[in-house]
């Protein structure tokens, strides 16, 4: 119940807990998880495909050398 975002949600969480429905508050409270993981989901796909492209380009000599440096560091 204390999970919901706005007033009028809150509101009709609470309207139907006091009713004894308290399967729509669990459906409310798990679309807000989902509209609120979404935005994370699309930035954490937009970096893996930027650093993937990133280690495209990188060359084949860069790529041994930073080897190199992490085993002896």
């Amino acid at each position: 119940m204390s999970v919901a975002q706005c007033a009028m949600c809150r509101m009709t969480v609470e309207s139907t807990v006091s009713d004894g429905r308290s399967q729509i508050a669990s459906n409310l409270n798990t679309g807000i998880l989902y509209l609120l993981s979404a935005p994370y989901l699309l930035v954490a796909i937009i970096g893996y495909l930027w650093w993937r492209s990133s280690k495209k380009n990188m060359s084949p000599a860069t790529i041994l050398r930073q080897r190199i440096r992490r085993a002896f560091s």
